[in-house]
This record gives C-alpha cells, sequence and structure tokens, in this order.
C-alpha cells in the first residue's frame, strides 16, 4: 500500500460517510417514500429549521432531470475508485491519481455553498443528511489537499519509492 493504513482509513471513511448519507436519502425517501430517521418533523434549531421535506421535495433536488442523490452516491464511489488508486497503483498511477483525487474533490467543493446558499437563503430549511454530506465533502478536501501539498515523506508508507521518481534505475521511463 503506498500510503499509511491510517491516511487510507481515513480517505475510505469519508467517501463511506458521504455514500451512507445519500444512499439513505435515495433509498428511504427518494424510492421508499419514507419519512428520514431524525428527520420526522420539522425542528426550529438557531433560528433555522431542519426539514429534510421541504429541501428534498424542492425543485433543485434534480439537476437536468437527474436526482442530486444519485450524483452524490456516484460522486463518492468515484472517490473511493480514486482512493484505491492512490493506495494501490504504480508510481505512475499514484501520481495522476492523488492529483485527480484533488481536482474531483475541488469540483465537489465548489458545489457545496451553492447546495448550502439554497438551503439556507433560498428554501429557509436544511437537511441533515444533506449537511453529511457537505461536511465529508469539505473535510475529505481538507485531507486530499494536506496530502498533496505538504512537503514531507508521511504520506507514503515506509520502504516505499517517492512517487516524483518518473525515473527507474535504468534511466527508462516508467515501468
Amino acid at each position: 500500500m503506498r500510503i499509511s493504513r491510517l491516511k487510507f482509513v481515513v480517505l475510505i471513511v469519508m467517501s463511506l460517510v458521504g455514500i451512507t448519507a445519500s444512499g439513505m436519502v435515495f433509498y428511504i425517501y427518494d424510492t421508499l417514500h419514507q419519512q428520514l430517521p431524525m428527520c420526522t418533523e420539522p425542528i426550529k434549531f438557531l433560528g433555522a429549521v431542519i426539514d429534510c421535506n421541504t429541501v428534498l421535495s424542492s425543485h433543485y433536488n434534480t439537476v437536468f432531470g437527474i436526482n442530486l442523490d444519485l450524483l452524490a452516491i456516484a460522486y463518492f464511489f468515484v472517490n473511493l475508485g480514486l482512493v484505491f488508486a492512490v493506495a494501490f497503483g504504480s508510481n505512475w498511477l499514484f501520481g495522476k491519481a492523488l492529483r485527480i483525487l484533488f481536482v474531483w474533490r475541488f469540483l465537489g467543493l465548489l458545489i457545496v455553498p451553492y447546495l448550502m446558499t439554497l438551503e439556507f437563503v433560498v428554501l429557509k430549511a436544511i437537511c441533515v443528511y444533506c449537511t453529511i454530506m457537505h461536511i465529508s465533502i469539505l473535510v475529505d478536501f481538507v485531507i486530499v489537499t494536506y496530502f498533496l501539498f505538504w512537503k514531507d515523506d508521511t504520506f507514503l508508507t515506509v520502504g516505499e519509492p517517492s512517487p516524483e521518481s518518473d525515473v527507474t534505475s535504468s534511466g527508462k521511463g516508467p515501468t
């Protein structure tokens, strides 16, 4: 494994949290048409209303006819695939996957302020599950940014070659 076990687990857990939250919304709310746990009745909290139904039933919950919960599930599954490519890929794949992971998560991060504005300003309601997904995207981005830009070798496990070494000992390119 190219990254420490702890970092691998943290990255996997963040994606699994997002998959769980978005999967619950899609399955329970969209497929079974039932109320989500923790969202049965609107609750006033610090001047806001926690009301998943208002958020999830709004026309803002779809993009080009595709449910945002399905897009979130796909987003977090792509995260998982990229984490595995970073952890177990070759030197060449490690560098590419890590950069793609950063860009992918940056795109996710760009969407969060828009979705939060819709919740707080337009709908004046907060969805607990959406907030879990937003936090997951934010924390995930911070972690990957740290991994990508922190200039030490703690990202790699002991004994692994540096991903920047694109030339093998024979002088040829990556194998």
